[in-house]
């Protein structure tokens, strides 16, 4: 870098969207032959006080941000299958039921949760017919603590009905080693209750609908617009920014649909429709939060999420605000050794928040370079 070089430089001031009207206007200086500030001009006589920031190895990231809501995974109806005079218990709306825990009752009797993906549709007892429900009964005896000598089989099984007995016994009911109908219902897993459809006390109606509910876990149904559904992947790591606009917690993508849809101007919860888009086609992708907790008991709320548009690892960076615009074309930086400075010409690679990849012939992590003072 010459001593000319040095004297026709212009100070970046702006961000990354500053960056055309920083060059235009130091290409309409050369045009006119002149400098882009005139002598005794107020804005050329202010003095700008600077300091130094060091050059740092980092991995730099850009990002695109979507639409997304805030809601719960799944959406599952439990179906009645026990008769009886009344419904004596029902769970209230909101409430988070685990395995081996009383969904709701009939004439005094618990039903249930018990996990599985298979829907109870008959008895199980010693001689009936062999089936995957009984390996789903075997597993949920076994996961509760009573199957001491069960092993998971298709057939009901000595072992199977002595596991079943301790369970019964333990839950107050009448230890027949027989599950009967009702007696039990399956879900994948816990259970969030979003409604209860019967009255406390009417009369139960076998087959009917009792409660639907989501998974507890909560996950972000986000809106990617087509173009750019290139950047996501299942396993990819994202950020979503939560409900206040404020905090941030980390996600990673679960899911891509393979569907897009179109916008339709209006909202919804991962429960339900899909999110608008802008009116522009956009595809549904899945989020779960690394850190669930951090989401409180937020349902159908309007979240963002960020998502990695471009990367580059283990680069030089200084800060945006170190890059000085030359007369001629192109970047340098300003490297200071104690009271001496030089300029050494860099070639600028990805742009990131605060930070610009560079790279320049002797420039090295560790250096300082000159930046406006805040």
């Amino acid at each position: 870098m010459t001593a000319d070089q040095a004297g026709r430089r212009y100070r970046w001031r702006g961000g990354l969207a500053a960056a055309p009207v920083v060059l235009a206007a130091v290409a309409a200086g050369i045009a006119l032959g002149g400098p882009v500030w005139r002598p005794g001009h107020q804005a050329a006589a202010a003095t700008v006080a600077t300091g130094s920031a060091p050059v740092v190895r980092a991995d730099l990231t850009t990002t695109v941000q979507v639409s997304g809501s805030l809601g719960y995974a799944g959406s599952y109806t439990i179906v009645d299958q026990a008769p009886g005079a009344a419904f004596t218990a029902l769970p209230a709306a909101g409430a988070t039921i685990r395995r081996g825990q009383t969904l709701y009752e009939v004439d005094g009797a618990p039903v249930s949760l018990f996990y599985g993906a298979r829907p109870e549709w008959r008895a199980l007892f010693a001689g009936v017919a062999a089936g995957r429900d009984v390996a789903q009964l075997d597993r949920n005896l076994i996961a509760l603590g009573y199957g001491a000598g069960l092993t998971v089989s298709d057939c009901f099984t000595a072992a199977t009905g002595y596991a079943v007995e301790r369970w019964q016994a333990a839950r107050g009911l009448p230890a027949t080693g027989t599950v009967p109908l009702g007696q039990v219902a399956y879900a994948p897993g816990p259970l969030r209750v979003t409604a209860v459809t019967p009255a406390l006390g009417s009369p139960p109606q076998p087959g009917a609908g009792v409660l639907t509910a989501t998974s507890p876990a909560p996950v972000v149904l986000a809106m990617v617009p087509v173009s750019q559904e290139y950047l996501v992947r299942a396993g990819d790591d994202v950020t979503v920014t939560l409900p206040d606009g404020v905090t941030t917690t980390p996600g990673i993508v679960t899911s891509v649909s393979p569907v897009a849809s179109a916008g339709s101007g209006s909202s919804a919860s991962p429960g339900g429709q899909a999110p608008a888009g802008g009116g522009q086609a956009t595809v549904p992708v899945t989020v779960r939060l690394v850190r669930p907790a951090e989401a409180g008991h937020l349902d159908q709320a309007p979240v963002t999420v960020s998502i990695v548009s471009a990367r580059a690892r283990d680069v030089l960076a200084v800060p945006v605000s170190a890059l000085v615009a030359l007369a001629g074309g192109g970047y340098a930086v300003e490297v200071v050794h104690g009271s001496a400075r030089h300029l050494v010409a860099v070639q600028t690679g990805l742009f990131s928040q605060t930070l610009v990849q560079v790279s320049g012939p002797g420039l090295t992590a560790g250096q300082r370079v000159e930046v406006p003072s805040p």
